[in-house]
């Protein structure tokens, strides 16, 4: 698993509540939400990280 990194966001107070509102309809922290939220943007305009295992070179 990667290493978390501790990231300040500041939100607007209702985009805030809209996400908590979300995260608890699925089940998910607020915090798991936006990073799931954020992925899922990366994913869609292929953006996402890749493996480092995919990044070696092949010899």
């Amino acid at each position: 698993m990667s290493k978390k990194k501790a990231f300040a966001l500041r939100v607007n107070e209702d985009m805030l509540k809209a996400i908590e509102k979300w995260a608890s309809d699925e089940f998910r922290s607020t915090n798991g939400q936006i990073e799931w939220m954020l992925m899922q943007y990366l994913k869609e305009h292929n953006r996402h990280p890749r493996k480092k295992d995919n990044l070696k070179d092949k010899k």
